[in-house]
């Protein structure tokens, strides 16, 4: 078992593709209520209000719906240079490339399901502009006066051909600790949850029903109270924002959660999982089985069809 803090500190930003930028940029600014900190070409960086870093999110104008990069700050160069042996060891292939502001060189990977991968140590601490300076010295930058004003970025789900591999890559090269999974009554693995921190998940890995590689079931973001999420159900309804399922709490990892499509396409959750953490080193792989998730989420809302079926980029 990996320890609770390993060569990998946290997630760190993602990419996300968008067919529809000008949308996506509302949804996340407007509704969201994150903050522009930069473009550069087809790009537009975003950052939540406790985010220390540059930016949290890139959305990048694309042809269709996904995921692009999803990147890792390491805990040191030592642990950065560490990692990248690991994987180079193992006979992974990757590159070194400096492309994104604020953030020293990356070296960019795959997993085995072909999701992109960086890594990276140095960083730019974000200095808030007058207009968002905190009353706090102790917060990047001021609480948004819009939207849901969510906290940080908090996991990535991805959608995987294989569960198992992609779970192993994740735990056994990048440090990461498995907390709870699902184990079909066939014995195949379907889903596990994995932190690097002592967050009790920091990525998850789902089975895509379609046996498709390489695509997303959700970015989520943290918010500071569970009426910030029943506040964004009612954005999302008065301004036209489709919702898939919640608000409600999942039985695993115990999330209260609302799920959206934002207008991109990509699925999207808002969560406020900011009160469980998983302080044991020693932390036991809990294992749910088929019947128990049959039994739907924690009081009993059952899952909607398409949280099994919904992913991006859309088959087809």
């Amino acid at each position: 078992m990996a320890p609770p803090l390993g060569d990998i500190a946290h997630l760190g930003h993602v990419q996300l593709l968008t067919p529809d930028p000008d949308r996506s940029l509302w949804f996340f600014t407007r509704m969201l209520g994150m903050t522009e900190s930069g473009r550069s070409g087809d790009a537009v960086h975003l950052r939540t209000w406790d985010d220390y870093e540059h930016h949290s999110l890139t959305l990048i104008a694309h042809s269709t719906s996904g995921i692009r990069r999803t990147a890792l700050r390491t805990s040191s160069e030592e642990a950065l240079n560490a990692r990248v042996k690991a994987l180079e060891n193992a006979g992974l292939t990757g590159a070194w490339v400096e492309d994104e502001p604020g953030i020293g060189p990356l070296y960019v990977t795959r997993d085995p399901d072909g999701h992109e991968i960086a890594l990276y140590w140095e960083s730019e601490w974000y200095q808030a502009p007058p207009e968002l300076l905190p009353g706090l010295k102790n917060q990047p930058q001021a609480k948004p006066c819009q939207g849901v004003g969510v906290r940080r970025l908090d996991h990535v789900n991805f959608l995987a051909a294989e569960v198992a591999p992609n779970a192993d890559f994740t735990h056994r090269l990048l440090g990461a600790r498995p907390t709870e999974q699902i184990v079909l009554d066939t014995g195949r693995l379907s889903a596990q949850w994995l932190t690097f921190t002592d967050k009790s998940y920091d990525v998850v890995y789902t089975e895509d029903w379609s046996g498709t590689r390489g695509r997303l079931h959700h970015v989520a973001f943290a918010t500071d109270s569970r009426e910030d999420i029943l506040r964004a159900a009612d954005l999302c309804l008065d301004n036209g924002v489709h919702i898939e399922t919640g608000p409600h709490k999942h039985a695993i990892q115990q999330t209260f959660f609302l799920y959206v499509y934002e207008p991109g396409g990509n699925r999207v959750e808002l969560c406020n999982p900011l009160t469980r953490l998983v302080l044991a080193p020693d932390w036991p792989l809990i294992t749910w089985t088929e019947a128990e998730r049959a039994k739907g989420q924690a009081w009993g809302l059952k899952t909607i069809e398409s949280f099994h079926t919904h992913g991006t980029p859309p088959l087809g």
